[in-house]
């Protein structure tokens, strides 16, 4: 019996990142032919296990699919945030920063705004926009 080591399932380095839990159509093919064909001919695979494997897939698919699209509404929605800043007062919420806003950065980790002065405010709770 032949056995496909797990690397072979694994995305080219050519190909864009994305998280170990996610795998493209595919390599779940592929993952799905490698079983069919190693599996014990006395003691097959019910067509159940597939229909259930395959409804396991599509379900993961779809969750990765709307958290792409929920990143992309979330960016859309901080770039709103941030325009309506440009050029507003912000205060740090313990009161020692204040200035103008003449930027504000959009990082995965937040937003950064940027000040008239070069001084940079994480936003977050307690900032003040006036």
């Amino acid at each position: 019996m032949e056995v496909t080591p797990l690397s072979s399932f694994a995305p080219s380095a050519q190909a864009e990142p994305t998280s170990a839990a996610s795998l493209d159509y595919n390599a779940f093919l592929r993952l799905l032919i490698a079983q069919m064909q190693n599996q014990d001919p006395l003691n097959p695979m019910e067509g159940t296990e597939y229909t259930a494997q395959l409804a396991q897939f599509s379900s993961v698919e779809q969750s990765i699919q709307t958290n792409q699209k929920l990143d992309s509404l979330m960016t859309s929605f901080s770039l709103s945030q941030a325009e309506s800043m440009i050029g507003r007062t912000l205060t740090s919420a313990d009161g020692k920063v204040s200035g103008v806003v003449e930027a504000v950065n959009i990082l995965s980790s937040g937003s950064i705004a940027q000040l008239q002065d070069g001084q940079r405010v994480p936003l977050g709770a307690g900032i003040t926009i006036s």
